[in-house]
């Protein structure tokens, strides 16, 4: 299974943790299961988020994972589509998912809901719920 997926910040977040009832999906990432589809901006925020939930040295090394891995696609989303206008600042995800043409983005977050009536270009969205339950079911 060799997806091409956009992960929203928080369903990035929620996998971290050893302890979290979603690492699977970074070890998943880890062990090169599905491929994330990333530009600078959503790097950037990715750090700042990491570093002010959990510590800077986390948020660090999860960058540093991410830029070494094999399984990342790094896109330059020049053009804006401006899909999400609830919070403007998700639109870089709906424009990298578009860029990379990733099959979803994984994002628990209720401005993406927008895109179930956006016709084209078409955008899906999962749950990280159900990422987490897919990437299950390939492992056993």
């Amino acid at each position: 299974m060799s997806k091409y997926i956009v992960l929203d910040t928080n369903s990035l977040l929620r996998s971290l943790s050893r302890r979290s009832e979603f690492y699977s999906v970074w070890e998943a990432f880890v062990l090169g299961r599905y491929t994330l589809c990333v530009t600078n901006e959503i790097l950037a925020e990715y750090e700042e988020i990491i570093s002010s939930h959990m510590s800077p040295l986390a948020a660090r090394l999860a960058i540093e994972m991410i830029l070494r891995a094999t399984n990342v696609l790094r896109v330059d989303a020049q053009y804006r589509f401006h899909l999400i206008t609830a919070d403007e600042d998700d639109n870089k995800f709906v424009d990298c998912a578009i860029v990379a043409n990733a099959e979803y983005i994984v994002s628990d977050d209720k401005h993406f809901k927008v895109l179930e009536t956006i016709p084209f270009p078409h955008v899906e969205v999962r749950k990280l719920e159900e990422f987490h339950s897919e990437l299950n079911k390939y492992n056993h």
